[in-house]
């Protein structure tokens, strides 16, 4: 039986009484749909699983995105992502810099991201502490704090997502060492558009739906604006007030909502501080579909209802 306990901050939940390397059943699935709405981040400690179980657990939830690049994956599994910086024989063995500063992942997707799924195997630590946390911001909560006056004049605006964005920013830093994107891989990631204030499929709820990794320019307005505008948006999300912070443990498995979150990886440990991560990535090409959570709600137990 699953029991979800909230965290009491901004965002996240532990989810106790369920492992993940068995199938869930409709039940325990509705209510992990409906805690993913509400409580952003979902933490399920303690698993065991391989990457086929990741790979079964997370397409229940949608479609799985995978690599640009086509390296980093589990062999045979290529919807499960492998992030890390441990060296092998000279040859890095997963992508060591995934997730290093503020975004969400496949907003620059036409059709963008849902969720992701991480899975920790190795925990850098020191002095008994665990590195490598990965902090979120909730956009429920940011869009709610937004002067009425501009969600009113921007209520119809759309913005301009761009995956290199991301990517030629991380290029940008000392000790990178992804390659320029070719022009195949920019042709598989081209920019998309998307309404600056999304409505949540889950809570129903609106959401500030832009971020700092791959938002470059709310359309409707002149680039001086957008900028301007962008800018404000960026540093309002990112109060402390919004945010939620997870230090990980090995067995953790980390689910989030890219709808309504943000998410940063922080990369406070050294290249002999290992660290390895197992992902897959889903997109949001079942939750829109009102037939989906028709389903989700159909499951559930009287005393859970559509909250």
């Amino acid at each position: 039986m699953v029991n979800v306990f909230p965290s009491g901050s901004s965002l996240g939940a532990v989810v106790q009484g369920i492992d993940l390397s068995n199938p869930l059943s409709d039940m325990d699935f509705s209510q992990i749909v409906m805690a993913l709405g509400r409580y952003g981040v979902l933490h399920f400690p303690h698993q065991k699983i391989d990457a086929v179980e990741l790979k079964a657990f997370s397409e229940r939830f949608g479609g799985l995105q995978t690599s640009v690049t086509g390296k980093f994956s589990e062999p045979n599994v290529p919807e499960v992502g492998i992030l890390s910086n441990i060296v092998e024989n000279g040859v890095p063995i997963g992508l060591a810099d995934a997730g290093q500063d503020w975004h969400t992942d496949m907003s620059y997707n036409a059709t963008i991201g849902f969720a992701n799924v991480l899975y920790a195997l190795k925990i850098p630590r020191r002095d008994h502490r665990a590195l490598g946390s990965t902090h979120f911001a909730n956009m429920h909560a940011a869009y709610d704090g937004l002067p009425i006056a501009l969600v009113q004049r921007l209520a119809d605006a759309t913005v301009t997502h761009d995956f290199n964005k991301f990517w030629e920013g991380m290029r940008q830093r000392s000790d990178s060492v992804r390659p320029a994107l070719t022009s195949e891989q920019r042709a598989k990631r081209p920019p998309s558009k998307h309404p600056l204030f999304l409505t949540h499929p889950i809570t129903g709820k609106s959401v500030l739906y832009a971020n700092p990794g791959y938002a470059v320019r709310i359309n409707e307005l002149s680039e001086k604006e957008s900028n301007d505008i962008l800018n404000f948006l960026f540093e309002h999300q990112l109060q402390a007030k919004y945010q939620y912070v997870h230090d990980w443990t090995e067995g953790d498995v980390l689910m989030w909502d890219h709808i309504g979150t943000l998410h940063n990886a922080v990369p406070d440990y050294g290249p002999q501080e290992q660290r390895l991560i197992k992902r897959c990535q889903i997109k949001a090409d079942k939750v829109f579909d009102s037939s989906f959570m028709a389903s989700v709600y159909s499951h559930l137990s009287p005393q859970i209802g559509k909250k």
